[in-house]
């Protein structure tokens, strides 16, 4: 029959409790394993977490007021008209597929800004996550097409 009595814990070893203060022979007699002098080895002393053995801690070095917006900000890629130019032919589309396709942008999810440094003369479409208003105009002027997420093709 099974009773609270007879239950056992079978999942780990039990582990030796820690003798301290009993003696030279045992090995941890005389300082009990503190180490011979300074704070740590007085009773009542504290270990503080953020203490890195007396060089200038880090969260003191944080500021302590203010509120940065950097991890919420929307980083993009800017990708000029005069670049554009450069890099494509008559027809083709420009997203950030094709420009990691050429090299010009790495990674996933890359969010597009297109800018409106030089001219463009070539006839692309382009598929771009914002535009400056400057190639808006530019490209409203040169009569390319151009489209941005959550805009029906023109």
């Amino acid at each position: 029959m099974l009773t609270l009595g007879s239950l056992k814990n079978t999942t780990r070893p039990r582990k030796n409790v820690k003798r301290v203060g009993r003696g030279l022979g045992s090995g941890l007699g005389k300082t009990c394993g503190r180490g011979e002098k300074g704070a740590g080895s007085r009773s009542g002393y504290k270990r503080r977490y953020t203490y890195e053995g007396g060089q200038f801690r880090m969260f003191m070095k944080m500021p302590i007021r203010g509120f940065s917006n950097e991890r919420f900000r929307i980083a993009y890629k800017a990708v000029n008209l005069d670049q554009i130019e450069a890099m494509y032919d008559n027809g083709e589309i420009v997203n950030a597929k094709t420009l990691a396709d050429k090299g010009f942008v790495g990674g996933r999810n890359v969010l597009i800004k297109i800018l409106g440094n030089g001219e463009l003369t070539k006839k692309v479409t382009i598929e771009a996550d914002a535009i400056s208003q400057t190639a808006k105009e530019k490209l409203q002027k040169a009569k390319v097409a151009f489209r941005m997420p959550g805009q029906e093709k023109e």
